[in-house]
């Protein structure tokens, strides 16, 4: 029997969460087909619209700080059906809704039951799995390729229908998955240690990670205001809008797992994030040079979607690299200002648009992620020694490593993972 036969089969509570996971995952790409539709329908600009990501992503951020906080005082399975909850009840509101406004609220609470539940699944697989960790990030990384590549196309199909299609297609797939993981899924011992609030804030006071965050902030200011606003200017229907956007997943999730680590291993990091933000920032220009011109903006994008996949992981393995704390603490940390970034800029895309036109938030994005290539030349000579550090001690990052960090940029699973690995050493 082959490993990679053994790392399919699995026990039914792991294909459960990883079920789970792909519908989580839908959810980034997920509104993109729809947003015309919901601007048209109910009335809305295109800047109360793109409210659905900041609130979405600014409530995500926040509770990236306590997340931690919450699985190492009530344990994994409690937050995750916990966070399946959420979303299933915000999901629906949000469907059930006739404002946009209410759109936006329940879209909150939505980013909160994400948070919850993304923090602890794969902490939760790599516990249930059989065939040790790399396995459970193979299934991981599966889940996470599937669901980002399958979330646009779902929701153009189910928008197609209805705009409250695809609110209420994630309710009842997440509906499907809590009950499966509470039926199927084991509880899990509490880790030994708690994690305390404050931490990640208190981290940010190390330079290196400042710097990486601060990055990772311009790059996701560009990254969220791509998303929330080019689908407008292409002026398609939501199937023909998730195509796109089915195309632009599937080279995020090619370019993260499999394109990024030979990068880094080839260049080391520092050069390889010069190459994709420099390149993401020119597309960005292009977009908002060119947005008037059908075929290049659909162009644009869906090329775009290749350096976002190694930005994704590129920028959270050079977190993990040249943090002087903890990673879980690292990672909430991180994961708190980047998605602060991404939040905010979408809101100010709209503001933008509502003052001048269209092509000015593409070029305030092209402009912020290339300042982010500044910002990180600030920490090159530490990004550089930890690369030699890494290569001198232990060779070549390790594949199972670098996977996890792609599943820390959507989430901060693997400051979870580590808090599992803990407690498994305790028990032993």
């Amino acid at each position: 029997m082959s490993s990679s036969s053994g790392t399919w089969k699995q026990p039914k509570a792991v294909y459960a969460v990883a079920f789970a996971c792909v519908v989580s995952f839908m959810g980034i790409g997920l509104v993109d087909p729809i947003l015309p539709a919901l601007s048209e329908q109910l009335d809305a600009s295109p800047s109360q619209v793109s409210l659905l990501f900041t609130s979405y992503l600014v409530v995500t951020a926040v509770a990236m700080l306590g997340t931690g906080w919450v699985s190492s005082r009530i344990g994994a399975k409690r937050t995750l059906v916990t966070g399946l909850a959420v979303i299933v009840v915000f999901a629906t509101l949000a469907g059930l809704s006739g404002s946009i406004d209410g759109i936006v609220g329940f879209r909150a609470g939505w980013g909160l039951g994400n948070a919850l539940f993304i923090a602890t699944s794969l902490a939760v697989i790599v516990a249930s799995a059989t065939g040790g960790f790399a396995g459970a990030i193979v299934l991981y990384e599966a889940a996470l390729g599937l669901g980002i590549a399958a979330g646009p196309l779902v929701g153009g199909l189910l928008g197609d229908v209805s705009w409250r299609g695809p609110f209420f297609g994630v309710a009842v797939l997440m509906a499907i998955a809590l009950l499966a993981t509470v039926v199927l899924l084991d509880e899990n011992p509490r880790p030994p240690q708690r994690t305390s609030l404050s931490a990640p804030l208190r981290a940010l006071r190390h330079r290196s990670l400042l710097t990486i965050s601060l990055t990772a902030l311009l790059y996701n200011w560009g990254f969220f205001t791509m998303l929330g606003y080019a689908p407008y200017p292409m002026e398609l229907g939501a199937v023909d809008l998730g195509w796109v956007f089915f195309a632009w997943g599937l080279l995020v999730a090619l370019f993260s797992v499999v394109a990024a680590p030979r990068l880094q291993a080839r260049f080391g990091t520092a050069p390889s994030l010069y190459g994709a933000l420099g390149t993401f920032a020119v597309l960005l220009l292009l977009i908002g040079l060119y947005t008037d011109v059908r075929w290049a903006l659909i162009a644009c994008v869906v090329a775009s979607g290749a350096v976002v996949g190694i930005n994704n992981t590129l920028t959270t393995q050079a977190v993990m690299l040249v943090a002087p704390v903890e990673r879980p603490v690292a990672s909430a940390a991180y994961g708190f200002v980047r998605f602060i970034g991404g939040g905010l800029a979408p809101f100010v895309a709209g503001q933008m648009v509502d003052a001048w036109d269209i092509h000015v938030p593409f070029l305030v994005g092209a402009g912020a992620v290339a300042l982010g290539v500044a910002v990180l030349a600030t920490g090159h000579r530490v990004l550089t020694a930890a690369d030699a550090g890494l290569a001198g001690g232990h060779g070549q990052p390790d594949p199972a490593d670098v996977a996890g960090e792609v599943a820390d940029e959507f989430g901060g699973a693997p400051a979870a993972v580590d808090g599992e690995v803990a407690a498994q050493h305790a028990r032993a």
